[in-house]
């Protein structure tokens, strides 16, 4: 049975997003889970404070990250992924499905230049693959729905799950992007809630419940088949799907979706620079029927 690691959580409230830094004890080896870049998106600033953290943390206590892992292609931050490997020579791994979501979104922002055979990554892990961060022994759980390339990496009775659960009392992710399917997602809970109950699941992200004044990204498989708002043990496929659907379309589109896809589906890298110097993103603009030309 593989060790428990040491887990240092980092919460960023200005996207509700929990990255992690994950020890290995015994031979002080590290991996960091979904770090945030930090994005100013009115001015176009990009900033390295939340990463920064991170690795400054890492530095005092001697552990030496070797790997940054991504739960999925987020859609709410821009990943600090390349940040830190520049900083540390860590590799950046993610789900081998991260292709299909390169293969939905490259004409979507007409990236000519964007391979979708996931080379943008050093690692990419199929269901069920095991790897080792010094003596850990880390499993990846395929776990689509929210997007078709999330993953989940296990380590003895923790699991990282992303954006797939949230806390009981506030439910599930969103499976209302490109590529996210409500019944993949009912099915990849159900997975993660078929682990023992005493299974310790690190969410991504937090946004406080209606009737809860703190934040929280812990909880268990026993928890969450117990009290989750939206998939207590008990609740249907179909169900699931129907409430699912429902909230989806009452909710707002993030407000860095745009700049985090084009960026995150790269590994974390912005688009090359034009001949001034001047990386750009892009924004592809929908003109509604019935609007005269001449916009």
């Amino acid at each position: 049975m593989t060790a428990t690691p040491i887990i240092e959580a980092f919460f960023d409230e200005s996207t509700n997003t929990i990255s992690y830094l994950v020890i290995d004890p015994a031979t002080r080896l590290a991996a960091v889970i979904d770090p945030v870049l930090d994005f100013d998106l009115p001015n176009g600033e990009v900033d390295t404070g939340s990463a920064d953290r991170i690795l400054a943390m890492a530095e005092e206590k001697g552990w030496r990250i070797t790997m940054v892992l991504e739960t999925h292609a987020h859609a709410d931050h821009l990943s600090a992924a390349p940040y830190i490997k520049a900083k540390t020579g860590a590799q950046i791994g993610i789900g081998e499905h991260i292709r299909d979501v390169q293969k939905i979104f490259r004409p979507v922002f007409a990236f000519d230049d964007l391979k979708t055979d996931g080379s943008d990554f050093d690692r990419l892990f199929v269901d069920g693959e095991r790897f080792a961060l010094g003596t850990l022994e880390v499993e990846a759980m395929h776990t689509p729905g929210h997007t078709p390339a999330d993953l989940t990496y296990r380590i003895g009775d923790v699991a990282f799950v992303g954006d797939t659960l949230f806390m009981p009392d506030y439910g599930s992710a969103r499976a209302d992007f490109p590529g996210g399917d409500a019944r993949q997602l009912y099915r990849s809970i159900r997975k993660l809630l078929s682990l023992p109950d005493d299974t310790r699941l690190f969410l991504c992200h937090d946004y406080k419940a209606p009737d809860r004044d703190d934040y929280r990204w812990e909880t268990t498989v026993g928890e969450q088949r117990r009290a989750s708002v939206h998939v207590h043990d008990g609740v249907s496929e179909d169900e699931f799907v129907a409430m699912r659907e429902a909230r989806d379309a009452t909710l707002a589109v993030p407000k860095l979706l745009l700049p985090s896809i084009q960026v995150n589906i790269r590994g974390g890298r912005f688009p090359a620079a034009d001949a001034n110097g001047v990386r750009f993103l892009r924004i592809p603009v929908k003109i509604k029927d019935g609007i005269e030309q001449g916009i």
